[in-house]
C-alpha cells in the first residue's frame, strides 16, 4: 500500500513546493479590505506571514489609498514625502526584500483614525540554507534543541496556515497511510 501512496505523496509536495514559490496575496484587512472603520490593522497582520515573493493586495474605494512610507512618517502619519503612492481602489504591492514595511492611507485623518498598517517581511527559505545537515537546519529565528529528526509531518507544519486545512487534512492522511 506504501507503494501505492508514494507517487500521490510525491505529486502533493510537489504542488506545495510550487505554491510556495509563486507567493501568498495577502488581502489586507482580509473580506473587510482597506476603509476607515476596519480595525485594527496591525492586529489583522500579526496573524500573517509575510515572506519575500508574497504580495499585499489592498482593496479600497474612491476616498482611500495607499502610501508606502518610512518608519518615522508611519509613526507620524505624515503623507508629504511618501516612498509610493498609490489609488486607483486595488493595489498590489510585491514584497520583494525582507525587512519592515509601512503603510497609510493619505487621506487626511484616516492614518490617525487607524487605517495604518506595518508589517516584517522575512526572507523566503531555502531548500538547504547554510548548506548544512537538513534534518538540523531550522528557519531563521527558530531554535531546534539536538536530537532525532522531526516527523515528517512537524516540516509542513506551515502549510495549514498558508494552504489552509483540506491540505493538512492531505498531508496527515498520506503520512498516517505510510505508516
Amino acid at each position: 500500500m506504501v507503494m501505492l501512496l508514494a507517487p500521490s505523496f510525491l505529486v502533493l509536495l510537489l504542488a506545495v513546493a510550487a505554491s510556495t514559490v509563486n507567493g501568498v496575496d495577502h488581502d489586507v484587512g482580509g473580506s473587510v479590505g482597506w476603509r476607515l472603520d476596519a480595525g485594527d490593522y496591525n492586529f489583522w497582520a500579526s496573524l500573517q506571514t509575510f515572506t519575500v515573493g508574497d504580495n499585499l493586495v489592498f482593496n479600497y474605494d474612491s476616498s482611500h489609498g495607499v502610501d508606502v512610507v518610512s518608519e518615522e512618517d508611519y509613526k507620524s502619519c505624515s503623507s508629504s514625502n511618501p516612498m509610493n503612492s498609490f489609488n486607483g481602489g486595488r493595489t498590489k504591492i510585491a514584497l520583494s526584500s525582507p525587512g519592515k514595511m509601512y503603510f497609510i492611507c493619505p487621506t487626511a485623518g484616516h492614518c490617525s483614525a487607524g487605517m495604518k498598517l506595518a508589517i516584517n517581511v522575512v526572507a523566503a527559505a531555502s531548500n538547504n540554507p547554510g548548506g548544512g545537515d537538513p534534518s538540523t537546519t531550522t528557519p531563521a529565528g527558530l531554535a531546534r534543541p539536538p536530537g532525532p529528526p522531526l516527523p515528517l509531518l512537524m516540516y509542513f507544519s506551515g502549510a495549514v496556515s498558508k494552504f489552509g486545512s483540506i491540505t493538512y487534512l492531505m498531508m496527515s492522511f498520506f503520512v498516517s497511510a505510510m505508516f
